[in-house]
């Protein structure tokens, strides 16, 4: 089970009932954050996050409200004891930023390691992390801002009857299933004669801050949660979205549509908008499986077919 918390819900500036841009991952114990705004560290306390054990933290982009939260954050995360590294992701230019950040916060008891502008899907080699893959995009913005996909697989199931009929000897069977290859008495023995099929996982996407783009929907194929920005709820704010880049909530439902999402979540409102209830239905017209995102909503995702 995959458990998330939408920490902040708007854009451009913090409002007393809605904190920056900022989601909450939690897989396995370790936990992943995508943004950073102000307001951040609050609402981590309030839902009880923890932040000891925050292994990832992807940045779509540089303006300030998607990263000032990550100045505090950081000290607090090195006076939670924390000495494990802890891996930043972002476009071109998070480098400089991190160094920035840590004019301000000199001493961490941990290493940052960041990696700038990764193209494509890649994974991470600490812990349960192994077992996510991160893809990133190019989105359409006032600056370079990447989306994020994220793949949660699932381990395939222990097959008794294939390790039995590949004569694998019973005390090699838990380092097996945990994904190690092992040489026991002079035969190495692997994962694959002990395990099943694949089984599906879990996919999430978060896109925010762009225009929709034509490339957008194969990026976000078949998430099981896309999360989107929706800065302007009524229709007639397109011109603003096209000459802000970004979007309404009528076109990020039409990208989940196209994608063939199960569930929007729409985020990253403006400070302008209120009753944001009312624009609902220009999404759920176009994806009826829509939500409207609010500071520290609860999701919960479950792999499918448990058995």
């Amino acid at each position: 089970m995959i458990d998330l918390v939408l920490l902040g819900c708007g854009g451009n500036m913090p409002m007393p009932n809605r904190f920056l841009s900022s989601l909450f991952i939690n897989y396995e114990g370790r936990k992943i954050l995508i943004d950073c705004g102000e307001g951040t560290q609050v609402s981590m306390k309030m839902k009880n996050c923890g932040f000891k054990n925050i292994d990832l933290i992807c940045i779509t982009h540089l303006h300030g409200d998607h990263i000032i939260g990550l100045i505090g954050l950081l000290s607090t995360i090195g006076n939670s004891g924390r000495t494990d590294d802890l891996t930043i992701v972002g476009p071109n230019g998070i480098v400089e930023a991190v160094n920035a950040i840590r004019v301000l916060v000199e001493y961490l008891p941990y290493k940052l390691v960041v990696l700038e502008n990764p193209k494509g899907t890649f994974t991470l080699s600490s812990g349960s992390l192994k077992n996510i893959e991160i893809s990133t995009m190019d989105l359409e913005h006032s600056t370079e801002c990447l989306g994020y996909s994220l793949y949660f697989k699932r381990k395939p199931k222990f097959n008794v009857q294939k390790a039995i009929s590949n004569n694998i000897p019973k005390v090699l069977w838990q380092k097996l299933q945990e994904g190690k290859e092992v040489n026991y008495e002079g035969i190495t023995y692997t994962p694959e004669q002990v395990l099943g099929d694949e089984r599906k996982g879990i996919k999430v996407s978060f896109i925010t801050d762009t225009r929709p783009l034509f490339t957008i929907p194969e990026f976000i194929r078949d998430s099981d949660l896309f999360i989107c920005e929706a800065m302007y709820g009524d229709d007639l704010d397109i011109s603003k979205a096209v000459k802000n880049k970004h979007m309404t909530f009528r076109e990020a439902a039409n990208l989940a549509r196209l994608g063939n999402a199960k569930k929007l979540l729409l985020t990253h409102f403006s400070p302008s908008l209120d009753c944001l209830e009312r624009y609902l239905e220009n999404a759920t017209e176009v994806f009826e499986n829509t939500i409207i995102g609010e500071d520290r909503l609860e999701l919960n995702l479950n792999f499918e077919n448990l058995d």
